[in-house]
């Protein structure tokens, strides 16, 4: 009874936190402290609200799947800052596949998505998880689409927010009514932001502010995990290797390449299916050997939310990670990067400042809720 009462404990919370980032992070707040302005791609007004409700619909709706028990935030937990705490993300029929699942929050600012960046608009990423056997798990958009109108609710949402006409649903449709929801989940004013772009000299602990002092210095993360002058998205966008995953295919990579260029499409089937292709990165995409293992650099915002770590879930703690970014910057430098313990512990500090403050009430007040 108490595992009972402590799993829909933490399903409630989900669906309510599910509603904070629409409610608080479109409103131009303080909510919005440390990230860029940005406008949504131009919808007609008389629209927009209601794609984006429609959107978070489709996003929680588990019986779009081969199963009926998987939908979009089953991987992308709200509490978990829209990523799932697993190593690798599951699909229906409790398939796994071979990447972690990255936050969603931000997302409206990435011109390139997935760990390999094989898909560059968000209107067409949305859309392929529902026909990977190993996500959602459907046959084809065909089953997609005659689940949808096979459900008249779904058809009035759909005319709601895209006006009248013939065909109400599309995959088009599907996939700008989803993209203009992960757009309003953005997310901002952490200690950090308000630290350094609210001018508040409180907002960071004496620890964290000599982890942001390395952060931007001497343990150099702030060449990839980019602080502008008056916001930070902390991702420079790009692709990079640390290391993380060559170990289990180096002796192998001429055969491993050969068969990426020959690999069927879609790729994202063969990404998710072929554990040892899927360590080649943003090369799978490119087929340029500078790429062979390359991977996107995350967003560090709301990191502390987000193990495990790495494309593939490798890294099960922030302590972990620092220890293996430290060692891999010094390595591709040629200089290593010798931090003492205290210097790690203060880095770990500031990342726990990244924080988005909603999130960490939200978390605060669900942890006081349980049993």
């Amino acid at each position: 009874m108490v595992n009972m009462l402590h799993s829909f404990l933490q399903l409630l919370f989900a669906v309510t936190l599910a509603t904070l980032p629409f409610k608080i992070l479109n409103a131009a707040d303080f909510n919005g402290l440390g990230i860029p302005p940005y406008t949504d791609r131009p919808v007609d007004s008389r629209y927009a609200e209601a794609r984006i409700a429609l959107g978070k619909r489709l996003f929680f709706d588990s019986s779009l799947s081969a199963d009926g028990r998987v939908s979009c935030a089953s991987c992308h937990r709200p509490d978990k800052a829209f990523s799932d705490g697993e190593s690798l993300a599951r699909g229906a029929g409790g398939k796994t596949g071979t990447r972690n699942t990255p936050s969603l929050f931000n997302v409206a600012y990435a011109t390139s998505l997935f760990w390999d960046g094989r898909r560059t608009r968000l209107e067409d990423q949305v859309l392929d998880p529902f026909v990977n056997p190993v996500e959602h798990g459907l046959a084809d958009r065909g089953e997609l689409l005659g689940r949808l109108t096979a459900d008249k609710s779904y058809g009035r949402a759909f005319a709601d927010s895209f006006g009248p006409g013939s065909p109400t649903i599309t995959a088009e449709r599907i996939g700008a009514a989803l993209a203009a929801y992960l757009r309003s989940l953005r997310a901002g004013n952490t200690p950090f932001d308000r630290h350094v772009y609210g001018a508040d000299t409180d907002a960071l602990s004496p620890e964290a502010q000599r982890g942001l002092g390395l952060f931007r210095s001497r343990a150099g993360c702030a060449e990839c995990h980019l602080i502008g002058k008056e916001h930070a998205l902390l991702t420079d966008g790009k692709f990079h290797s640390i290391g993380v995953g060559m170990e289990t295919i180096r002796g192998r990579l001429s055969e491993l390449t050969a068969r990426a260029v020959a690999a069927p499409r879609p790729l994202d089937h063969v990404v998710l299916q072929d554990p040892e292709l899927a360590q080649l990165g943003r090369f799978l995409v490119t087929h340029d050997p500078r790429d062979i293992g390359k991977f996107k650099t995350p967003s560090l915002r709301n990191v502390a939310l987000t193990a495990p770590y790495m494309h593939d879930g490798s890294v099960a703690t922030l302590e972990e990670a620092v220890e293996r970014e430290i060692y891999y910057r010094g390595l591709t430098s040629g200089r290593p990067v010798v931090l003492t313990p205290d210097e790690k512990r203060e880095l770990v500090s500031f990342l726990r400042s990244l924080t988005s403050r909603h999130l960490m009430e939200a978390t605060r007040n669900e942890q006081m809720s349980r049993p």
